[in-house]
Parts: C-alpha cells; structure tokens; sequence
C-alpha cells in the first residue's frame, strides 16, 4: 500500500474515532502522534488538520450538493472519507482531483456499504464540476 494511501486511511481512523468519541474532529491527532504506534504520516496529520481547519466550508459544499443525504444521515466513514477528499479536490493542489475520487472510492469499497463507491464518486465529481465552474 502506497505511503499517502495508508496516510488517507490513517486519517480517516483518526477523524472517525473523534465522531465515536463524540469531540471535535482533529482531536485525537494529537494522541495519536505521541502514542507513535503506529506511527502518523505526516500526510496523515495534514489530512486530518486541513479537515478540521475547514470543516465548516467541507460540510456546507457537501451538505449543498448531497441530494437526500444530509451529512448526519450518511455513515461515518462516508461522511469522513467525503470530507478528506473535498479537502484534497479543493485545498491540495499536487493531489489529482481524479486521485483523490480514486482513493475515496477504493476506501469506501473495503471499509463502507455496498452503495457507497458510487454514492461517494458521483458526490465527488459533482465537486469537481464545481470546482472547475469557479476557476474558470
């Protein structure tokens, strides 16, 4: 597995424990950096901060392009998984946006529902098209 795979799912581990925990996201990064064992990518860290440093504009784009599924009705690891890769289609620039539909799917696939890939796909290439609609 390559390193920035294992770091999205590093990521999504933290981010998912902190909903489970029931504090804020990011939270737990800091323990889990300490305990070292195993050890966070700095990728991983990047993730999980850049989802807590802009949670509130990830949630508002996907909640506005989720049709019938607002973020509190989706399982915790597509809302999770969703998040990080809106964080990577629109703040990290040296990530395809193609790559990151990528890695979220293929998580999705051997972490979540059988519905999710192509719930998650479709969402993010809606994003994408949005994204692509204000550059231009």
């Amino acid at each position: 597995m390559a390193a920035r795979t294992k770091a999205r799912k590093r990521a999504l581990d933290v981010l998912f424990e902190c909903e489970l925990r029931d504090v804020p996201l990011g939270e737990t990064l800091a323990e889990r950096v300490s305990a070292g064992e195993p050890p966070v990518n700095p990728y991983t860290v990047t993730l999980v901060e850049g989802v807590r440093d802009n949670q509130e504009a990830i949630d508002a784009l996907l909640s506005e392009h989720s049709v019938g599924w607002p973020l509190g009705r989706m399982p915790g690891v597509d809302r999770n998984l969703l998040r990080i890769a809106t964080f990577e289609v629109m703040y990290v620039f040296d990530v395809p946006d193609a790559v990151a539909v990528s890695e979220a799917v293929n998580l999705a696939t051997d972490l979540s529902t059988g519905e999710s890939p192509n719930f998650i796909s479709g969402l993010l290439s809606k994003l994408i098209e949005v994204k692509a609609t204000a550059q231009a």
